[in-house]
């Protein structure tokens, strides 16, 4: 079940604040979706941010859900799962600040791929489907910059798949 849950009203020190517009560009600039956008374009992104708070043990989403976010990891941990059995722990990938989730399903409308986990208590910058079109309609080069920063992502996963695949010959 996705556990989202709006910001707790926490006395300091618990409660981090909320990155602020500058934050957040940086934040964006860093992550792997948003690399190659002009950092012109990316203030209009940051501004588009919802901060969310998730619990440990939630999920954020679940393998084949509908989604409308892609989420961009402030603080915690968060691991993303291939199975279909939402308690698994059997993690391809564990997200720290800074990383970027969800997006696949934002370009090509396809149910999720996989579950995303909450290790550790986080907070996560999430960005809805319906702005981020409007966004690229208003802003053509928010696109050509996600498309770079992605097809660099294919790449180098492509690269890792030909250098496994090396090494299991050589064995």
């Amino acid at each position: 079940m996705t556990g989202y849950r709006k910001p707790p009203a926490m006395p300091w020190p618990r409660r981090l604040p909320v990155p602020d517009l500058f934050d957040r560009i940086l934040l964006l600039k860093e992550s792997p979706v948003f690399c190659k956008v002009p950092t012109e374009d990316l203030r209009h992104v940051a501004q588009a941010l919802e901060e969310q708070q998730y619990l440990t043990d939630d999920r954020v989403f679940e393998i084949n859900a509908q989604g409308d976010h892609l989420y961009l990891l402030v603080t915690g941990r968060v691991g993303i799962s291939l199975d279909a059995d939402g308690g698994s722990r059997n993690f391809i990938a564990t997200l720290g600040p800074g990383d970027c989730f969800g997006e696949m399903n934002l370009l090509d409308d396809q149910p999720r791929s996989a579950t995303a986990h909450v290790i550790e208590d986080c907070t996560v910058l999430a960005l809805d489907k319906a702005r981020l079109r409007g966004l690229i309609l208003s802003y053509p080069e928010l696109s050509i910059g996600m498309l770079r920063s992605l097809s660099l992502r294919l790449r180098e996963a492509n690269a890792r798949r030909a250098g496994e695949e090396a090494a299991a010959c050589r064995v």
